[in-house]
Formats: structure tokens, C-alpha cells, sequence
């Protein structure tokens, strides 16, 4: 069965996408080259999400705003609802650690009968969802 591998984040800068997504959110960088002119091919993805082959799982393609309607869209890219969704094996260490990273957290950490979940922010204002499923 095919599975989505990259989904593309449109940021303003590089440098500081990568720094935000590897050390606060503690994702790996998978790759960063040069494609010239000023443009990078840059994935992160959350740490052992690469499946068979290291391919498999989704990561973040972080691609620089290249226009003024690209630049547009950054931190809005989903009109301000829950675009992503970080699940996590344990809740409260990575609510912990991302909250010491400097993570901003919309919302108190809340316990539904799907599991535990909170709104964070990443650096542009996207929203995502850090969650652990009951099950």
C-alpha cells in the first residue's frame, strides 16, 4: 500500500525551521542539500518515523517561501485549525520537554476519552495537535 512520505511546509527561513523542528520539537534532519539558487531540499521528520528503508512515514519537506503568496501563507497554511498531529508514546515527557524547549502551548494538557492531547504552536503559528492515544 502506498503511504505519504513528505508533506511540504512553507516557512521563511530555512535555518531557523530546521533549529525550531530538531531542537524543540526533537525531530531528526533527514536531509539538506543545495538544489542552487538559493534553494534547499530540507526534511525533518520525529526520530524512528522512517519506516522500512527509511522510507515509509511522513516527514516535513521545509520549503522556503519563494513569493509573496507563499509568504503569505506561512503559519496559516490550514486557516488557522489543527494541521498536524504529533503523537507521542509518553504525554507527559514530551509535553515536558517541549515546554522546557521554549514550545508554545495553546491550551492546558486535556485527557479525553481518545486520550491525552494539547495545542501547541510551532515557530510561524501553525497549529498542531501533541497527542497519545488511549488505546
Amino acid at each position: 500500500m502506498p503511504s505519504i512520505a513528505l508533506v511540504t511546509l512553507v516557512v521563511h527561513d530555512y535555518d531557523e525551521a530546521i533549529a525550531f523542528y530538531t531542537d524543540s520539537l526533537g525531530f531528526e534532519l533527514v536531509e539538506d542539500t543545495d538544489r542552487g539558487g538559493g534553494v534547499r531540499w530540507v526534511v525533518v521528520r520525529p526520530p524512528g518515523a522512517g519506516g522500512v528503508g527509511g522510507i515509509g512515514n511522513a516527514g516535513l519537506l521545509l520549503a522556503r517561501a519563494r513569493n509573496e503568496a507563499e509568504s503569505a501563507a506561512v503559519g496559516n497554511q490550514s486557516g488557522g485549525r489543527v494541521a498536524f498531529f504529533l503523537h507521542t508514546d509518553d504525554f507527559a515527557r514530551d509535553h515536558a520537554r517541549m515546554s522546557e524547549a521554549g514550545v508554545k502551548f495553546l491550551e492546558e494538557p486535556r485527557h479525553e476519552a481518545y486520550g491525552s492531547v494539547a495545542v501547541f504552536e510551532d515557530l510561524y503559528g501553525n497549529r498542531w495537535d501533541l497527542l497519545q492515544s488511549a488505546a
